[in-house]
């Protein structure tokens, strides 16, 4: 509830766990207003500890600040009834129940927008309303039944999952990249529309590359470590002390590596002249490389190539992840709320020359605004 530039957009989430709350929460960083609907037990994600602060996880409030909660057990039949009336009202309305779950309490798309043909709901699922519509849509899952695990790990290891849920944050801003868009075309027609995301849609495009490799050039890709299978070097390299990521993944920037490193013949050198023949004879080039890389420390290299222009970087944790950005100035962290309510959270991730992101309100305790909301539901107006 800012002025950005969602501002005076009402947003009823009906959705819990990742995918949802995240676009949620983007859209309440825009200025949206976003009422939480919550069952009486709260969103799962409340109690998905360690870790926590205080007592409410930090997974929790990593999505959901900007939103006021309100819980409504839709099994009820007044709280249903304002549920009902809160989905007439809104602008957008957020869900991810299995789809057609949310039927039988007259919240599906087709009853919603018969009382208000102007709302763009949107519907998260895993694979679906089709054939898929049945299966439970979790990350995990789709990481798996996409082919994502398969290209990740050593090649001689099992597959494995990234280490975070890629899918759900991917499909969280598809999701808010076709609310942002049916919006716009409400602008223009006074019509909203039904916006549909999957999970495995929002993987298969995410491969990228991989899935090209497959649809446009019937390769299957494999896992093959860290190495990239179309650029080399494009991966993490030994130094004296640490590994270094070096990504040389054009021409001019092999070249400047090769300056750095004290061998501008290697760059002459016919066999290692264009990407594609690097990347055939990575094992040959990969130990001219290394020779020098080992003669210094990881920091020193990374110093000296960045100077360089050729893109490098030390392999962090978390904690050195958010010291580089806010040595360079990103100002990571934003405290959202004040006194014991404050929570520190990730900043948005947009930047805004004239409409910035908002923190207006931190991630609400279950049903903080249940009062004021159920007031304003049953006053018959808005």
């Amino acid at each position: 509830m800012t002025d950005g530039p969602l501002s005076g957009v009402l947003v009823a989430d009906f959705s819990r766990i990742l995918a949802g709350p995240y676009a949620t929460m983007l859209l309440a960083d825009l200025g949206a207003d976003v009422i939480k609907v919550e069952g009486p037990r709260g969103d799962d994600t409340r109690t998905w500890t360690p870790p926590a602060r205080g007592s409410t996880s930090t997974y929790y409030l990593g999505v959901n600040r900007g939103k006021r909660s309100i819980a409504l057990d839709l099994r009820d039949d007044g709280d249903a009834r304002l549920a009902r009336e809160l989905a007439r009202r809104a602008d957008v309305l957020v869900e991810n129940f299995r789809p057609g779950g949310l039927a039988k309490y007259g919240l599906d798309h087709a009853a919603v927008a018969a009382g208000n043909p102007g709302v763009v709901y949107a519907s998260i699922s895993g694979f679906g309303s089709g054939a898929g519509a049945r299966v439970p849509g979790y990350d995990l899952m789709v990481q798996a039944m996409s082919g994502l695990m398969s290209l990740t790990g050593e090649p001689d290891g099992p597959p494995y999952r990234a280490g975070i849920s890629v899918f759900d944050v991917m499909a969280g801003n598809h999701a808010v990249i076709g609310v942002l868009a049916a919006l716009r075309h409400r602008d223009t027609t006074g019509r909203g529309q039904h916006v549909e995301v999957n999970l495995m849609s929002s993987a298969l495009t995410g491969l990228v590359n991989q899935s090209s490799a497959y649809v446009a050039g019937d390769v299957v890709p494999f896992r093959m470590g860290n190495a990239h299978p179309s650029v080399f070097p494009y991966e993490p390299l030994p130094t004296a002390d640490h590994e270094l990521i070096v990504a040389a993944a054009n021409d001019g920037q092999f070249r400047k590596l090769c300056e750095v490193l004290g061998i501008p013949e290697v760059a002459d050198d016919p066999r290692f002249a264009r990407n594609a023949d690097r990347t055939a004879r990575r094992e040959e080039l990969r130990p001219l490389l290394v020779e020098r890389l080992v003669t210094r420390g990881a920091d020193e290299w990374f110093a000296l190539l960045v100077e360089a222009g050729v893109p490098s970087g030390p392999i962090n944790t978390i904690d050195g992840g958010f010291a580089v950005a806010e040595r360079f100035g990103l100002e990571p962290v934003v405290v959202v709320g004040e006194g014991e309510r404050a929570v520190p959270t990730t900043r948005h991730p947009i930047r805004f020359s004239e409409t910035p992101a908002g923190y207006a309100l931190p991630p609400p305790e279950l049903d903080e605004h249940g009062a004021e909301l159920r007031k304003w539901l049953e006053g018959g107006h808005g």
